[in-house]
């Protein structure tokens, strides 16, 4: 199943599934750690005894960005519920910090008691053995914890003016109504999301191992009325971190955390937005979407991943959560055309620190820089085989080149040159046939076949150029013409 929404700051990324759930939260990197494993977390809603999980075949749902932002606007209906919900979720663009919006509008012909409930299934750091999920009663939140890895769960409706430190927004009150923290997948328990279809959860206050919760909150909606609510996850390395988010949401209010992300991606849409002329509207939001989109799987860090989407693994036990540097470089040269300088800045360096030292890259790698699984075999026929796709390394090369005749940027480009440039540069000289000059065999770009194949030398003859260019701009003339003689046989 696909991600229709992913939402991201390049450390924190939520992802959801086309019905509306929340699938993927992966941190501290983009495409690591994933500490849902793909599993479904719920969302659901209660009214005057009727209740409905988000994932309920009645829900008639409308998934988007909301203009052009990375904060969502999901509108939802059931037959059977008289309410209309509209959310808007987003991470903060600073924080690592997971905000949604609820809007709850009655279309009843009376007052409604309406309960929200939110289930989060973490398996942190990717596995569910030894978490612990806790009500703490003095910021009536709910925390996940193991070891370095720490998610606090909170929330707020409309209430009485604050009174205490707790309850530091005016007019709202912070904190869970409802709450039970219970095992899953063990002794025959489903979750605590069971709990939550009679509108009360069991208070439960710990559980260790295997384990989920479900919190609730109450809102009183008049006919015709709106009434809003948030709920939100800070994600940190310890309690401390964790709890400083939630206090500043507390004092700020959670929404001025979206509004202030919606401004930040505008203004980062606005900061490079090219002259469209006469195209299409749908054709500009199509472009301007696919830019936000691409920044969701782009980390901090520099690994342009593939994809996250974690529903492969349950077929083959692997993602694509990973950063090939044929992708990467791709990605990399779109972004430097639409005017993003600093993501392939990031990823060009990331490049150069995983670099072999005989100047080749390998098959993929994880977002933190570490060498990712591989099906290349490092023997063939009884005799040592470099397991790569030598395309990998060449369109490094090409798309570095790009980069620096469209920014001219020297003094980035300076310690590159011997790192990266020139070390590759120097592999791609060295890996061909005697007899022929062209590259020797490698693995094809969809890596299937295993050969000489023409995507290949090309991408190795834009490399060598590419290398060349660079040299005969650093002024060494042998080098560049050796990249040149090269890329020319």
């Amino acid at each position: 199943m696909p991600r229709d929404l992913p939402l991201g700051n390049g450390s924190l990324l939520v992802t959801f599934d086309q019905t509306y759930q929340l699938r993927d939260l992966y941190w501290p990197h983009v495409g690591l750690e994933n500490h849902t494993k793909g599993l479904v977390n719920r969302f659901g809603i209660w009214v005057d005894g009727q209740f409905r999980w988000i994932d309920d075949a009645g829900w008639s749902r409308r998934l988007k960005y909301s203009g052009e932002t990375m904060v969502s606007e999901v509108e939802l209906l059931h037959p059977d519920l008289p309410v209309r919900i509209v959310c808007h979720d987003a991470v903060d663009f600073h924080e690592n910090l997971y905000v949604r919006r609820i809007n709850v509008t009655s279309t009843a012909r009376q007052e409604i008691d309406v309960r929200l409930f939110f289930h989060l299934d973490l398996n942190i750091s990717s596995h569910e053995v030894g978490d612990t999920a806790y009500y703490e009663p003095e910021r009536r939140s709910v925390y996940h914890y193991k070891g370095a890895r720490w998610f606090l769960v909170n929330a707020a409706t409309p209430g009485k003016q604050a009174t205490d430190a707790r309850d530091t927004v005016e007019g709202w009150h912070v904190g869970l109504q409802q709450w039970a923290c219970g095992h899953k997948g063990v002794n025959n328990l489903q979750g605590t999301w069971k709990d939550a279809e009679d509108g009360h959860l069991s208070g439960n206050p710990i559980a260790q191992g295997s384990v989920d919760s479900t919190v609730g909150v109450h809102v009183r909606v008049k006919p015709g009325e709106t009434q809003a609510a948030y709920y939100w996850i800070a994600v940190g390395t310890n309690f401390e971190e964790v709890t400083r988010i939630n206090r500043s949401v507390r004092h700020r209010g959670p929404w001025s955390f979206l509004d202030r992300t919606a401004a930040y991606w505008k203004l980062w849409l606005a900061s490079h937005r090219p002259d469209f002329a006469d195209l299409p509207d749908d054709i500009i939001r199509l472009h301007q979407l696919s830019l936000l989109v691409i920044r969701t799987q782009v980390d901090n860090d520099g690994a342009i991943i593939a994809a996250n989407d974690s529903d492969i693994a349950s077929a083959v036990r692997d993602t694509y959560s990973y950063m090939w540097p044929r992708d990467g470089a791709l990605v990399a040269h779109a972004l430097d055309r639409s005017g993003y300088l600093w993501s392939p800045r990031v990823f060009y360096r990331f490049c150069r620190d995983v670099l072999s030292k005989e100047g080749y890259l390998l098959h993929k790698y994880n977002p933190d820089g570490t060498l990712a699984s591989s099906w290349h075999p490092w023997v063939r026929e009884g005799q040592k085989d470099l397991p790569i796709q030598e395309d990998e390394t060449a369109l490094v090369l090409w798309a570095l080149w790009h980069h620096f005749e469209e920014w001219k940027d020297v003094e980035y480009i300076k310690p590159l040159y011997r790192s990266l440039i020139v070390r590759a540069a120097d592999f791609l000289v060295a890996y061909r046939h005697a007899d022929t000059g062209l590259p020797k065999t490698s693995y094809d770009l969809w890596e299937e076949r295993r050969g000489v194949l023409a995507f290949t030398v090309s991408a190795v003859w834009a490399g060598l150029t590419a290398a060349a260019n660079f040299a005969k701009a650093f002024g060494e003339i042998d080098a560049a013409e050796r990249y040149f003689k090269a890329a020319d046989r």
